[in-house]
């Protein structure tokens, strides 16, 4: 039957999961790109993906993402059914991430509002070319094609009953996860699915786009459907198999009388016992009917039995879901949610305002004043603190997502640029399960982009020069994360030529960049190559599509400074470069320790902090420039006293009146000397107004539970 029905409520949905099917492709398709041809199950997941956009597109009514995806799935439909050995791998690869590029932009498009107005035409054409070239392969050696993958436009959604000697009779009960959304959208998909092989198609409830309450009644009672097709279940459990969403897919066949009753079977008394198993029903059911022949009645009519899958429910106790009896028991699966990235960032706000009025309410003058009896009061704030910790652990782990998304556009990126510039490229992807903040992996995906494409094109030699050079291998570039210290280690290396001091300082001596009185030679590598960051700079001579315009790398440092991040670069001539961004776990909420200088507070993240020790005069080491050095337990370690490093008044001379923090971040060691150390603290890191310079060391600032305003130090800038 034909429906009116409003396609707002399922826009979300089709971007949802249309955006996760076409992440899937992509990963399935990298991952198989350097193999000799896809295998089966990747073929069969390809063409599932293709076959569920241009379904739910169909539905939608994006014409050119219905029509691109049909042909792709038309690629992939000759490729399962055929098996044909003759298939150039990388230009079919090439042409499934063009597809899935096409998609990806329309649905930007349909994501800000605009029309889907996208050119397929060329795409077609080309998939058409390619699908033409393997199939004159295939004939040539004399095999015979497999039929055609015939699309229908859904135009209307009756479908006209036609049984014949070969049509098959069926009974379909889905069980959706309680917790699935719109899940009135989720069974129209699945009918639509179905209209592909239906003679005919029921389906209760029947209204299931223009009424939202049938959400409700599919989530508590089921989606029943009667279909008439000439295919067996498996062809039907393809179609709709258990997903994110479905919980359970129970198909029984039946006979045309059966099917012809409708979704009312049998006596309206009998019921399905839902509390036993499949088998204690079935030999109840043989046990009844022994006893029938037994008893020898008179014949008449009989009313059909009722078999496990008939649509007749028994209520449970109250509060209980009603089910299927199921031969066994599924696994439990988790349940998710998707939730507005801005709701999230509000939801953090308010939760890091909240430890900021546990602060103040916690360290008030007011509970100073002597005699006050406080033991009740202490309980309940330590209950507080409690909760507000737990609660600070589970936003923080709910806004961390895993790098694996990022890494694999990545991955992409090394295939696209590596093909155009004629480079023989491996990836290789190292902790990319690390999990950052989400705010952050927006932060640091244009960086790293940048950093990959310069691999590619400044790095990696041509295969010409790798071979001139002696180097055997393929080039390669790899991409790693690690956390260290309450910071993520993102590193780029490939293994190239590595970066030109010479010509680096060369270019740097022409653009006035140098020193005058500082020589050359006194600049350490790590000096000179930090020039490559600076707006306007490229060693490369010809500008090309990817690189030698002097942006890129300044835009990569600017992105990583916004987010209290650091990019070093080490690189050997002949062996290749590291590019190593070094940014916070996460912009929100840390442990600090709060110290004061003169009248000034200060905040140090615990993780860096190795350890507080108090010294005496005799331990520390002047030299004539005015360097500190300090010698604990043999070891000797830089000083630097935080009160003259940012020019403070009143601040303690003596090391004996104040306390050493020995600091290690990379291996590397430093005293900070401070007057006194307050306690440790959550800090709600806010950052520091843009209107302020930035300062060397300083990474963000907090409010303290008086009121008054810390400064977060930054223990990589006060190292460097």
């Amino acid at each position: 039957m034909a429906e009116e029905f409003n396609t707002e409520g399922m826009l979300d949905m089709y971007l949802f999961e249309n955006e996760q099917l076409l992440e899937q492709l992509q990963e399935t398709v990298l991952e198989q790109k350097d193999a000799e041809c896809f295998d089966e199950d990747s073929i069969n997941e390809i063409f599932r993906t293709m076959h569920t956009i241009k379904g739910s597109s169909g539905i939608m009514m994006f014409d050119n993402i219905t029509a691109v995806s049909h042909k792709l799935e038309d690629v992939f439909y000759y490729l399962r059914e055929s098996h044909p050995e003759n298939v150039p791998h990388l230009e079919l690869v090439e042409h499934v991430l063009e597809v899935e590029d096409f998609i990806s932009s329309e649905m930007e498009k349909i994501r800000n509002g605009d029309s889907v107005d996208g050119d397929a035409s060329d795409i077609i054409k080309n998939l058409d070319k390619f699908l033409d070239k393997i199939k004159n392969g295939m004939t040539e050696e004399g095999a015979e094609l497999p039929p055609e993958n015939v699309h229908e436009e859904p135009k209307q959604f009756y479908i006209a009953p036609v049984a014949t000697s070969a049509s098959r009779f069926y009974k379909i009960y889905i069980t959706f996860f309680p917790e699935t959304e719109m899940s009135n959208v989720h069974a129209y998909k699945t009918v639509y699915a179905l209209k592909e092989i239906a003679e005919d198609l029921l389906y209760s409830p029947e209204d299931i786009i223009s009424d939202e309450s049938s959400a409700e009644i599919i989530l508590e009672e089921g989606f029943r459907i009667l279909l008439q097709a000439q295919c067996d279940e498996d062809e039907i459990r393809k179609i709709i198999g258990v997903g994110y969403d479905i919980k359970a897919v129970d198909i029984f066949e039946c006979k045309a009388e059966e099917f012809l009753q409708g979704f009312d079977f049998g006596e309206q008394n009998m019921q399905i016992d839902l509390e036993s198993s499949v088998e204690d029903i079935e030999a109840r059911k043989q046990e009844a009917e022994e006893e029938g022949k037994e008893e020898k009645k008179p014949e008449k009519p009989q009313k059909p039995q009722i078999a496990p899958g008939d649509f007749v429910i028994k209520s449970k106790e109250p509060g209980k879901q009603k089910k299927l009896a199921k031969d066994k028991p599924k696994a439990e699966k988790a349940s998710f949610i998707s939730v507005n990235v801005s709701k999230m960032d509000q939801l953090m706000d308010l939760i890091g305002e909240l430890v900021i009025a546990e602060s103040v309410v916690l360290q008030n003058p007011d509970l100073k004043v002597p005699g006050l009896n406080l033991n009740s009061f202490n309980k309940a704030a330590a209950q507080l603190s409690k909760i507000s910790t737990d609660l600070q652990n589970v936003i923080m782990s709910m806004r961390m997502v895993p790098l694996t998304n990022t890494f694999q556009k990545m991955n992409r990126i090394v295939f696209d640029v590596s093909r155009k510039l004629g480079k023989d490229i491996e990836f290789e992807m190292i902790g990319e399960n690390t999990e950052v903040d989400k705010n952050i992996i927006e932060h640091i995906s244009d960086p790293l982009m940048h950093l990959v494409r310069n691999a590619v094109d400044h790095g990696i030699e041509t295969n010409e020069e790798r071979e001139e050079s002696g180097k055997t291998g393929k080039g390669k570039i790899t991409l790693s994360a690690r956390t260290e210290a309450g910071k993520v280690w993102i590193s780029v290396e490939d293994n190239g030529k590595g970066l030109d001091r010479e010509k680096i300082l060369e270019k740097a001596k022409k653009q006035g960049l140098l020193d005058e009185s500082k020589p050359e030679y006194s600049y350490k590598d790590k000096e000179v190559y930090q020039f490559i960051t600076l707006p306007g700079f490229s060693t490369n001579e010809q500008i090309t599509e990817y690189s030698g315009r002097g942006v890129g790398m300044d835009v990569v440092v600017q992105n990583i400074q916004e987010i209290g991040g650091t990019l070093d670069i080490d690189s050997t001539p002949g062996v290749g470069s590291i590019m190593s961004l070094k940014i916070p776990l996460t912009l929100a909420i840390i442990d600090g320790i709060v110290m004061e200088t003169g009248s000034s507070s200060f905040v140090m993240e615990t993780g860096v902090i190795k350890e507080f020790v108090r010294v005496t005069e005799n331990m520390m080491i002047h030299e004539p420039n005015g360097d500190e050095y300090i010698m604990i337990r043999g070891e000797c370690f830089p000083v630097l006293r935080l009160g003259k490093w940012y020019g403070l008044n009143e601040y303690q001379e003596s090391v004996e009146n104040g306390m050493m923090l020995i600091l290690e971040v990379e291996d590397k060691k430093i005293c900070i000397f401070v007057d006194r150390l307050i306690g440790e603290q959550e800090i709600v890191v806010k950052p520091i107004p843009s209107y302020i310079k930035k300062v060397k060391g300083l990474s963000g600032c907090t409010q303290l539970g008086d009121g008054s305003i810390a400064l977060i130090l930054d223990p990589g800038g006060l190292i460097e």
